[in-house]
C-alpha cells in the first residue's frame, strides 16, 4: 500500500487526517480511492498541478504507476500575482 500524506491545505477535506495508506495501481486510482474515502477530495487532488512519489515531482502524472510501500504528496498550486 502507498503512504499518502496529505499538505494542511487539503486537511480540510480529510477532517484532519494528515496520512492515510492505500492500495493502488496509479496516480487516477489513488485519487478515485481517496474520493471514496473523503467524498470531494478527488476534485481537489485532480487539479494539483504536481504529485510527488518517493520525492520525485511529477505533473500530468494521471496514469503514473504508484509502486506498494510508495510516499505520495499531492502538491499545492502556488498562486501568486
Amino acid at each position: 500500500m502507498a503512504q499518502v500524506y496529505f499538505s494542511a491545505g487539503l486537511r480540510d477535506l480529510t477532517g484532519g487526517v494528515a496520512q492515510v495508506d492505500v492500495q493502488a495501481s496509479n496516480v487516477r486510482r489513488l485519487i478515485a480511492a481517496l474520493d471514496e474515502m473523503f467524498p470531494g477530495i478527488g476534485e481537489r487532488l485532480s487539479e494539483a498541478s504536481s504529485v510527488a512519489i518517493d520525492g520525485e515531482i511529477l505533473t500530468d502524472a494521471e496514469y503514473e504507476s504508484v509502486p506498494d510501500q510508495a510516499e505520495v504528496h499531492f502538491l499545492d498550486i502556488l498562486q501568486g500575482g
